[in-house]
């Protein structure tokens, strides 16, 4: 199998980067990913990338805290150690559940907020240690970085592509086999 040529087309502005972006799109191009050090709003329809699925699992993990939060204080404060709520003792869960619904809500949106954290991290593969694919590390202070992958460009010469790359405004271009 032949190595995979990739391009790298640096930009000095998001919008020069989104203006070529949508002219290279045109024309039939596939954009692989774009590197930036702040989100470009608008870019992700132009490329390509498709919604996120984060909020479901936000809610995956938020009923996960409901319920380990409900169970928990169940038997912390029902069966385990019963405690006299607000001068009214009661043996059921359903007499004091009032008491429980700020302790409930808070766990729920900790749990939620904490997966959704590691999720991203994970999917994104930026927990320290996981190995950095970053292109270029002047993107993560004022430059903006399109890779093209020639093996989703087939009908596309390497040449073909720089030349169209130039007539978006880049002001560096890199071609790297992977």
């Amino acid at each position: 199998m032949a190595a995979d040529k990739v391009i790298y087309a640096m930009y000095d502005d998001d919008d020069v980067l989104k203006n070529g972006a949508k002219k290279l799109v045109s024309k039939g191009v596939k954009i692989n990913e774009v590197f930036s050090p702040f989100p470009i709003h608008g870019i992700d329809p132009i490329i390509g990338v498709k919604n996120t699925r984060l909020g479901i699992m936000a809610f995956i993990y938020g009923l996960i805290g409901l319920t380990l939060a409900t169970v928990g204080m169940r038997y912390f404060m029902i069966e385990d150690w019963p405690m006299n709520i607000g001068g009214k003792p009661n043996g059921t869960y359903l007499e004091n559940m009032l008491a429980f619904i700020p302790i409930t809500f808070e766990f729920t949106v900790l749990c939620a907020a904490h997966g959704m954290a590691i999720t991203y991290l994970i999917v994104n593969k930026t927990l320290p240690g996981m190995p950095a694919q970053n292109p270029d590390p002047r993107t993560t202070d004022d430059k903006f970085v399109m890779e093209l992958r020639m093996s989703e460009n087939d009908g596309f010469s390497s040449s073909e592509l720089e030349t169209m790359l130039k007539d978006t405004g880049v002001i560096e271009l890199d071609q790297k086999e992977i």
